[in-house]
């Protein structure tokens, strides 16, 4: 095994001048099976893009038999670039793309084995749900139960695991009714045959069962590629694996790169136990540990190595820097998420009185719903900022379609508010209606709403459709009167209640969906800061209208899932507090390993930062409308005192921690602010190392429910309460009946 020791002698070639020791043994050791640990910031993509360069001038092999396999096309372009500017000339031949992209490739030239022609249609995940919708209407199994969305969710995680329909198991045979999911899928396959048609896991699912169905196929494509280089090992899948391993298993010239302590995509099919066994399934393998970090600072790095070190399954690297100690990691309590998005604000203004660019900056969330009170924050201040890799919160689909519902009841005549919404959720109102009422509306001159409320009066319209129209018209005219006198937030909860709407994202099965109900109800939130609807909806307005703008020069707002790969100066980490981060749901989910994943994700969002990183915890945060008092993270505490400064709320030194894993929760200087930090303290310091992960929040009944009182439950909806006995409730919901449920997953609607 080999760790950061350089082979002798090293070839005197002009490609290695550049690069560290590591780097270089990265690059030569060209044969067999070698696995690059290149932590964050160790310069990883030149290490690739130099071994590729270093194959072909030395003579080892030719571009033809180079294989270079990506995540994203955009990385395959610039490795490409980057090969040609090293070599100084093209690089024709050379196969460098996604994996679907190759796989893709390989499979138009022998599509015929599989039972498609050269000219297959890869679908895309419209077409893929209407095939889906097909099948299970075939299959007379009922969309609503089992909605097209989640169906597809379970074909897809069976073909990331490299399953086709006679390979699943029998236990998951169950998902779709008794022993029926696998039938579904069997069906699915057989319409995508006869379409000539494939979606993205059959371009490696095919590709498998063409290597392992047709062995001279297999070997044309082992003897052609002599080396294989792959990028962001730790992020491939199942079925990525086993593609990979049958193309490499003639020669074993495989070189993997990635980063175990980067994988953080479990929930998209990712395992990260293919880069931990790959000594065990490549014998003879060398690994190459990367640590010089070329990014961050000495605190930075020291703070995020002794945080990952607490997950057991890792192969182990400590990153270190000539970059000096820096800052120390700034960890900051604040009272709620209103003064944790005032302090990130107010440190931002002065950054940009100090002269530094709104770029340097960067807030890193864990989930989606934080982001808005960090986007108001800034539009309040002033300073332009981004969302990466996602929409605005107010530009979000559930946002929109939440919003033209309250449009329609402010404003009757909304015709672009009512149009988005007349048939979400499905209501059987399609096109043909939408015609209808637009005919009556320009005969009548007037609104779309008004031309439904004539519409239904007469036969223009079959009878189905005419009463489920009067039903909507009926809701709008009981929501608009509800207003007059309701709160806005609780006229918006009513109305995302009975509606159907939030139902709708109750029943699909898709791993955004939770992401989205915590988005309405961050919503609701937001609009409980007004007391009227139109005053909420003129504020929305306004936000929208301040957003837009072509400047470059903007702070960063993303979650700690999209900013993998990026840098900044300086970087924010709000809200972590148990429940939030670690999320409670990756841990209820996965259990440990969901909570390994989840102290990854907080290595990657520590090592995004260059010089400067602050971690905020609130003591109490408003969730789902209910204001709950917050632990502090379990991560705070495996933070080390000697790399971490404790502030106040206003960002004051309160003095290193005496022992690592004692922490601080900050009292405002504000009267009436205190939180008495020394109880925290002993909660702190009681998590140091938990045995077990948090497996359900402290259930406890929610200030001001009692009987009688309307409640929401994320998985029963709404409902009203009848009894309460401790920390238990009798709730009559409105659509699932009488349950008992625990208090502490209740808010109060």
């Amino acid at each position: 095994m080999l760790s950061n020791a350089v082979p002798a002698p090293i070839e005197p070639y002009p490609l290695l001048a550049s690069l560290n020791p590591g780097q270089q043994a990265a690059v030569v050791r060209t044969e067999g099976a070698v696995l690059v640990l290149a932590g964050a910031g160790t310069g990883k993509t030149r290490v690739l893009t130099t071994r590729l360069a270093y194959l072909i001038a030395t003579g080892r092999t030719g571009p033809f038999s180079l294989l270079a396999v990506t995540f994203t096309n955009k990385a395959a372009r610039e490795m490409a670039e980057r090969v040609a500017q090293l070599l100084g000339r093209p690089t024709e031949g050379l196969w460098i793309g996604t994996f679907h992209a190759i796989a893709a490739r390989i499979l138009r030239r022998h599509a015929e084995l599989v039972g498609l022609k050269s000219t297959f249609t890869i679908l895309d995940t419209d077409d893929q749900l209407r095939l889906v919708k097909q099948v299970l209407e075939a299959a007379n199994v009922d969309d609503k139960r089992w909605p097209a969305r989640g169906v597809l969710g379970l074909i897809e995680r069976w073909k990331d695991r490299g399953l086709t329909p006679d390979k699943v198991p029998g236990d998951d045979d169950q998902a779709v009714g008794p022993s029926r999911a696998i039938a579904i899928y069997r069906a699915y396959q057989q319409r995508l045959i006869e379409l000539n048609a494939a979606d993205f896991g059959d371009l490696l699912l095919h590709g498998l069962t063409l290597f392992t169905g047709h062995p001279d196929v297999l070997a044309q494509y082992q003897d052609r590629f002599r080396y294989i280089l792959v990028d962001e090992y730790q992020d491939t899948n199942v079925a990525q694996y086993l593609w990979l391993r049958l193309l490499a298993q003639s020669h074993g010239n495989l070189c993997c790169v990635g980063d175990d302590d980067q994988s953080i995509y479990g929930w998209r099919g990712a395992q990260v136990d293919n880069i931990l066994r790959f000594e065990r399934d490549f014998a003879g393998a060398t690994v190459v540990r990367l640590e010089r970090n070329y990014r961050s600072t000495g605190h930075i790095l020291g703070a995020a190595s002794a945080l990952i070190a607490h997950n057991a399954g890792r192969l182990g690297k400590t990153l270190w820097t000539e970059a000096g100690d820096g800052e120390p990691v700034a960890v900051r309590g604040v009272w709620d998420d209103a003064e944790e998005a005032r302090a990130i604000g107010e440190e931002i203004e002065a950054g940009q009185r100090a002269g530094l660019p709104l770029g340097a900056f960067a807030i890193l969330v864990r989930a989606g719903f934080q982001t808005r009170a960090f986007e108001e924050r800034l539009i309040t201040l002033g300073v332009p900022y981004r969302v990466v890799g996602g929409l605005r919160f107010y530009e979000r689909q559930e946002i929109r379609d939440a919003l033209a519902y309250l449009r329609v009841i402010a404003q009757p005549d909304d015709d672009l508010a009512f149009e988005r919404i007349y048939n979400q959720p499905k209501r059987g109102l399609g096109d043909t209606t939408l015609q209808l009422l637009h005919t009556v509306a320009r005969a009548r001159g007037c609104s779309l709403l008004a031309a439904a409320a004539f519409a239904v009066e007469t036969d223009e319209l079959p009878p189905q459709r005419r009463a489920t129209l009067r039903r909507l018209i009926e809701s709008f005219a009981r929501w608009r009167q509800a207003a007059e006198t309701m709160p806005a937030a609780e006229i918006a909860a009513v109305v995302l209640d009975e509606s159907g709407y939030t139902a709708m994202w109750q029943q699909d099965k898709l791993v955004t969906a939770p992401g989205r109900l915590d988005n309405l109800q961050e919503l609701v939130r937001a609009i409980a800061e007004f007391e009227r609807l139109p005053a909420f909806l003129e504020h929305v307005s306004l936000v929208m209208d301040m957003a837009t703008g072509d400047a470059q020069d903007m702070v960063s707002i993303m979650t700690l899932h999209s900013a993998k790969g990026l840098e900044f100066d300086t970087v924010f980490l709000p809200g972590w507090e148990e429940g939030v981060f670690p999320n409670q749901l990756a841990i209820d989910d996965k259990g440990i390993a969901g909570l390994e994943e989840e102290r990854r994700l907080a290595h990657v969002g520590l090592t995004r930062a260059r010089r400067r990183a602050c971690v905020l915890y609130a003591g109490r945060r408003l969730v789902h409308g209910q204001w709950q008092a917050n632990l502090p993270s379990r991560f705070l505490a495996e933070l080390p005192a000697k790399h971490v400064i404790r502030q106040d709320a206003l960002g004051q030194p309160l003095g290193h921690a005496a022992t690592p894993g004692a922490g601080h929760v900050a009292e405002s200087a504000r009267p009436g602010y205190g939180l008495r930090p020394s109880n925290y303290h002993r909660v702190l310091d009681a998590r140091a190392k938990p045995a077990v992960p948090l497996a359900k929040p402290v259930a406890q009944t929610p200030e001001g429910i009692a009987v009688g009182g309307r409640v929401f439950h994320q998985k029963f909806g709404y409902g009203r309460v009848r009894a309460v006995d401790g920390d238990k409730l009798d709730i009559a919901f409105d659509k699932a009946g009488d349950k008992k449920v625990m208090a502490g997953f209740v808010q109060k609607a």
